[in-house]
Formats: C-alpha cells, structure tokens, sequence
C-alpha cells in the first residue's frame, strides 16, 4: 500500500444516482479509484468497466485437483496400500467412490477459492485496511477518486464534477 496518498469522496444516498453519477464522472475524464457499497449494486461493475472475474476458472481447477487427489488416494488405497478382496476380486470399484470425491471436490474447490480471493485483493491477517468511510457500511455508497490519478484536474475541478453528479457530500480524505 502506497503511503501518501490524497482521495476526493462522494458520498451518495441511493443506488441509481450512484449508477448514473459513475457514468458522468466516467464520461468527464475523471478516473475513480473504486466505489464502496454497503451491499452489492446490480451494474455497478459494468459502469466502473470491470472485467468479468476469473475465479470460476480457478474454482475449475482446484475442483479438478480435488477429484484427482481423491481417485489417485482410494484407487492407491483400495488396491496397493490395504486391498480388500471381496469375492475372490481385489476391490476397486468407481461408484463407491463417489461420495469422497464429490466432498473432496468441493472442499479443494472451496478452500482454492478463498485463497485465490483473499491473494489476489490483498487481504493479510495482518494488513490494516483503508477505511474511507465508515459510513459506506451502513447506508451511503462511497466513490472515491484518487488525485495523484488524475493529475491534469484540479482537485476543484473534481469536487464540481462530483456535486453535479449528484454527491451529497464531498469529503478529502488522505493516508499516511
């Protein structure tokens, strides 16, 4: 995390004028940093120009490492490690497998998942989060606008540019 850094926040009450304020501070060349809402808004990731995320990918893979770590262990089991011979036959039957590898697969599955999520958006057990507002957990939509970003505004120009998007605030905030 970048020490140092000066933020513009817009604080909204609803979800459409947060919705239709990110098209216009889009639209006038202001660059947002990211937008806190206290629960998910249907089209916000498309208005912020996301991109459609990767963790099913990886869901995929790790469900695939989990069904084939738990064939390989009961196929290794059932047939060199403690045969059972059932009806003169060692026993190695696939159907009575299902069960464990379905559990296993959705527990590597799972676990890969929280992993993959917590890496990738940085979250350390030992990190301190930035707060921008505490209010964004409660009942405002927070957007905040990083000025080292957008360099060639002046920090006026953005403020005006948020009220008449529809903020009714407009806070700075800065991190040390």
């Amino acid at each position: 995390m970048e020490k140092d850094k000066n933020f513009v926040l817009g604080v909204f009450d609803d979800e459409d004028v947060l919705l239709h304020a990110v098209k216009q501070v889009r639209g006038s060349g202001v660059k947002i940093h990211e937008v806190y809402s206290p629960y998910p808004v249907h089209g916000l990731d498309e208005e912020l120009g996301y991109k459609r995320s990767r963790l099913p990918i990886a869901a995929f893979l790790f469900g695939m490492l989990g069904t084939t770590l738990a064939l390989t262990m009961q196929f290794y089991m059932m047939k060199f490690d403690w045969p059972m011979i059932i009806g003169g036959k060692n026993y190695a039957s696939l159907p009575t497998f299902i069960p464990v590898t379905f559990e296993m697969t959705v527990l590597l599955a799972a676990f890969g998942m929280v992993g993959v999520f917590m890496v990738t958006s940085n979250l350390k057990p030992w990190g301190k989060p930035r707060i921008y507002d505490l209010r964004s957990t409660d009942d405002k939509h927070i957007m905040a606008i990083d000025l080292a970003s957008n360099g060639a505004l002046a920090q006026d120009a953005i403020v005006d540019v948020l009220k008449n998007a529809g903020a009714t605030e407009v806070n700075n905030k800065s991190f040390d």
